[in-house]
């Protein structure tokens, strides 16, 4: 039989900048070897100082590092960080109003410190990870996920194992620092002014010693393998506009037979030609959107009324 036990202390007050996080929360609960500390990105952002005046739309400009996606008033971006989320992680909850608060500048570095800080005042080996919530593209509903993590295994490759069936296990990893910063906000609460959580039972997730591992950061999608890297709408307006500095989030260059079957769909022109990189000159316009979409470019070949396709951008 596998257990796991899952405890958010009650008794932690409001923490202002300075504040010693490992202190607060050595003081509420004991720590053992292998145990994993959940802390919220929230409480570390206060204890670093990183609340700020202001509103949201006034905050949303520093730390985005471009627009992922809008709807009204919704801006999904992603960070400097590289973490794609709804105004960038800016909260204005649990908050002085006219105040909100910003994510960590290093979450994972916010991480590490606090492990060793644990281990200088407790001696024990434990790991850390610093929790944000967030929305999922295709769920409603949020959850909370892994922004920073010291100390444990983020995630759990599966490749090279078998089921039991004898079936490869090509793409298997669960997201294990994902996961349990979602277990960890079942006993916290979102209003329960609870912002640590201890796990035990998962000694296996935890690093040596002086083995911080990856972090969360190792948990970020690279931009040219993010298959949603821009909104539908926001998709179609960089495509249409062509402006070389706004083609990232269409991913890496895609293959020459995905191209292909993309002008095909868009002109109607026979998949031969299409093969051949060979369009008519009045499918001009529509070949520049479908390369710069594809991280292809189009140029004009000879005779005048064709044109061709390369990869890769001019």
């Amino acid at each position: 039989m596998t257990e796991l036990h899952l405890v958010a202390p009650e008794g932690v007050g409001e923490v202002g900048p300075g504040d010693d996080l490992a202190e607060a929360l050595t003081a509420l609960v004991e720590l053992h070897d292998g145990d994993v500390v959940l802390v919220t990105s929230k409480v570390v952002s206060k204890a670093e100082g990183r609340v700020v005046p202001g509103t949201r739309d006034d905050a949303l400009a520093g730390e985005t590092a471009r627009v992922v996606a809008r709807r009204g008033a919704t801006r999904i971006v992603r960070t400097h960080h590289g973490l794609t989320l709804a105004a960038a992680g800016i909260d204005a909850s649990n908050v002085e109003p006219g105040r909100v608060v910003l994510l960590p500048v290093d979450p994972d570095a916010s991480a590490r410190r606090l492990r060793d800080r644990l281990a200088q005042l407790t001696g024990r080996n434990v790991g850390v990870v610093v929790t944000d919530t967030a929305g999922r593209a295709w769920r409603t509903g949020q959850t909370d996920l892994a922004v920073g993590a010291a100390g444990v295994h983020v995630l759990d490759d599966h490749a090279g194992r078998r089921d039991g069936y004898g079936n490869d296990l090509a793409v298997t990893a669960p997201a294990v620092a994902d996961e349990l910063a979602a277990a960890a906000e079942l006993v916290q609460g979102k209003l329960g002014r609870r912002p640590f959580a201890v796990v035990r039972g998962r000694p296996d997730l935890v690093l040596p010693p002086g083995d911080h591992g990856p972090g969360a950061a190792a948990l970020i999608r690279p931009e040219d393998a993010d298959m949603f890297g821009l909104g539908s709408r926001e998709a179609v307006v960089r495509a249409l506009a062509g402006d070389p500095s706004t083609r990232v989030g269409f991913g890496a260059v895609a293959a020459s037979d995905e191209v292909a079957e993309a002008v095909v769909a868009v002109t109607g022109v026979p998949p031969q030609a299409a093969g051949s990189g060979l369009l008519a000159e009045g499918a001009w316009e529509a070949l520049c959107v479908l390369a710069f979409a594809h991280g292809w470019h189009a140029v004009r070949a000879d005779p005048p009324a064709t044109a061709r396709l390369l990869p890769g951008t001019p």
